[in-house]
């Protein structure tokens, strides 16, 4: 390919002095996003990628093909209040996700919620949702253009109409509604004051109530702590009504506080967990007999009862001990413990008494998970008869399973429509030895009767952070991958949570380099086993495994023949400057601690890029509206990278505009973004 020629980015003499060390940001004008200059910028380097992209033949064929592939019925596992089912369904190719409600599973479900029409361009999300325990009240938050920050709703359930009331200046938080469904619990950020910035407006946190037919100045303010600034706040009201339940976070660190305040007396907030010592997850209660998944003591996970009224260390019992798995959910239903467990990387599910004692299994398919985007599928409630959970794989869709207590079976309620031959390929699971010799899982899937050619085009994806475990998961782009001959191989890398917090913990902060190395290993096995080849190995991440892909092919250089950095953290040393990345200080350090920077200089990707080095060909894509992970990391980035590059491989970047960070976006948008992103593959690793 020649060489291509890139848009002009001007350097500024800007240096920063680290501890003594001075660092040069020639690009720190980027992080203006929206300055004219950056706009300019932006404009010129998509004009470039999509007049490089639009001159690939299979562009539009691989669009067409992602259609037609992506348009099959979709829903949801069903959710249950008030004696009435809560379901979303997709026909197909909607941008989002429509919210149905019915009274019986043999009901045909009428809408209660149809994001598609609040937006032409299908860009305003449904980020968060919450039912009243009566069921005739609906909670919801939209927000727009992939934002964090959202806007809460009330909607009648019976009507389908909204109360005049919205609730503003909310992100990350949900709706939790009080037993007598007069009102919820959630947690705004204070409105920014003039001048003050989105930066200082993801502080000061504050838990209110909400009570429905008022307005937001009226709502009561249930907990705040303006001396911890940095304390974020969930909610959750135990099912017997008697407790509000107060998770205390602290950024992204996977260890919680745990407060609670007793609804019936309206006492003062009890901090019944008042040190950051370990996760802990409600499980339920019996009187003060308070139920919790905590880690403590136990990297993999273990139940434990706390009595609330006599809470001392030395009182707490362990119900169901640590195993070899790793406990990632626990719910009560028809008054039994039901737990996901991660065995390897993919989950299993159990039964227990409330004493602890061992009642049975509920059988899955095949390897895959009950676990959707990082969350529980699994629906019901402590005297339900019956459960929902949803089950996907690789090359298993997402099938909607009723189980029957009483039965002990598993019934299939909804079998996804897809018009491909699944059982054409095939899932297995590997072990790699990383470089100080830790075995770490790879799974690989591709068409049956793989040929170990060193021929076969190849993407590695990795995330490997923040206790995030990648599990088998469908994603019906990836389809057309394999179709086309590719192979797709997913590291389960440390700074995950595939085996617990000790997992997790092997690859953050001053072992992040950990991570690399697993991933880097991962690369090296797929080309010693002749899987594929350099040439033919592209590596693929977004957010944190954009990172891990910048990190990566700034260290080995050589290995890679494409690398796919999509919203990625590619400045390390001031990404705790922007918006909410301040929180992610737990898993990265901080350039402001001595010893922390060093760790973070020496693989921070935007710092490690070297001029005259032959890079992978490389496609950087992001969101203009991105507000978790800025877009500037990957303007600097590119632009740095495209400075640096003395091959002939291209280096070039795609902007979403009126997208975010992933969150609500549209199906339209991810299709474009797909068939872009294969053809740019199949045009550098010639295919």
């Amino acid at each position: 390919m020649p060489k291509l020629t890139y848009p002009p980015a001007h350097r500024i003499d800007q240096m920063d002095n680290y501890h003594g060390t001075l660092i040069a940001d020639p690009y720190r004008w980027m992080e203006e996003v929206d300055s004219p200059e950056t706009l300019e910028w932006i404009r010129q380097q998509n004009e470039l990628t999509f007049t490089f992209l639009e001159k690939i033949p299979s562009r539009a064929p691989i669009r067409e093909r992602l259609t037609q592939l992506w348009d099959y019925a979709k829903v949801s596992s069903p959710y249950k209040k008030g004696g009435r089912y809560f379901q979303f369904r997709n026909s197909g190719l909607q941008n989002q996700d429509v919210l149905h409600v019915y009274e019986l599973l043999t009901d045909t479900p009428r809408i209660l919620l149809d994001p598609n029409t609040l937006s032409k361009d299908g860009t305003v999300a449904l980020n968060s949702w919450s039912v009243s325990p009566d069921g005739k009240w609906l909670a919801y938050a939209i927000s727009s253009s992939g934002s964090d920050w959202q806007v809460w709703y009330i909607r009648s359930v019976d009507s389908g109409q909204d109360l005049p009331e919205t609730l503003e200046w909310s992100k990350f938080s949900g709706a939790t509604w009080s037993k007598d469904s007069s009102g919820f619990f959630y947690a705004p950020f204070p409105a920014p004051a003039e001048g003050e910035t989105f930066q200082e407006a993801n502080y000061n946190q504050k838990l209110f109530f909400h009570r429905i037919g008022t307005s937001q100045a009226e709502d009561q303010l249930v907990y705040e702590r303006p001396d911890r600034p940095e304390w974020g706040f969930g909610s959750e009201v135990s099912e017997d009504g008697h407790y509000l339940l107060i998770y205390v976070s602290q950024g992204t660190d996977s260890r919680n506080r745990f407060f609670y305040k007793d609804l019936k007396s309206n006492s003062p907030v009890v901090e019944l967990i008042p040190d950051l010592e370990a996760t802990y997850n409600f499980i339920g209660n019996d009187g003060s007999m308070f139920f919790f998944q905590t880690n403590l003591d136990a990297p993999r996970g273990h139940l434990i009862t706390i009595d609330s009224s006599c809470p001392k260390p030395e009182n707490r019992k362990t119900l169901i001990p640590e195993n070899e798995a790793v406990l990632q959910s626990a719910q009560i239903i028809h008054d039994q413990l039901v737990i996901i467990y991660m065995k390897d990387a993919h989950d299993i599910i159990k039964l227990f008494n409330l004493d602890g004692s061992p009642a049975g299994d509920v059988s899955l398919p095949t390897l895959g998970s009950v676990m959707v985007a990082y969350e529980s599928s699994l629906h019901g409630e402590r005297k339900d008869s019956e459960m929902f959970y949803a089950f996907h794989s690789f090359i298993h869709p997402l099938t909607i399973f009723r189980y029957d207590f009483q039965s002990g079976q598993s019934q299939v309620i909804f079998q996804p429509p897809i018009n491909f031959d699944l059982s054409s390929y095939e899932t297995n699971q590997v072990l790699v030895t990383s470089k100080d010799g830790t075995r770490v899982p790879m799974f690989l899937i591709h068409r049956k009767g793989l040929q170990k050619n060193g021929d076969n085009p190849t993407i590695l994806y990795g995330y490997g952070g923040f206790n995030l475990a990648q599990t088998p998961a469908f994603a019906i782009h990836r389809l057309v991958w394999m179709e086309m001959g590719g192979v797709l191989a997913i590291g389960n890398l440390r700074g995950g949570g595939e085996y617990g917090e000790e997992w997790h913990q092997a690859g953050m902060i001053h072992t992040k380099q950990n991570v690399f190395e697993d991933f880097i290993a991962c690369a090296e096995w797929l080309i010693h086993e002749k899987i594929t080849r350099t040439a033919r190995l592209a590596i693929e991440g977004r957010s944190n495994g954009g990172l891990l892909v910048g990190a990566c092919m700034t260290q080995r250089p050589d290995l890679f023949g494409a690398a796919l950095p999509a919203v990625g953290v590619m400045d390390m040393l001031r990404f705790h400057k922007f918006t909410i990345g301040w929180a992610w200080v737990s898993d990265y350090g901080s350039a402001d601690d001595p010893e922390q920077f060093k760790t973070l200089v020496a693989y921070s990707p935007l710092h490690n890029l070297k001029p005259g080095t032959h890079y992978p060909a490389t496609l950087v894509t992001t969101a203009d509206h991105d507000d978790r992970v800025v877009p500037g990391h990957s303007f600097k980035f590119t632009a740095t990278l495209q400075a640096c590059q003395a091959g002939d491989a291209p280096t070039l970047i795609r902007v979403q505009t009126r997208a975010g960070h992933g969150l609500g976006k549209p199906t339209s948008i991810w299709i474009e973004e797909y068939a872009d992103v294969y053809a740019f593959l199949i045009k550098v690793l010639g295919m």
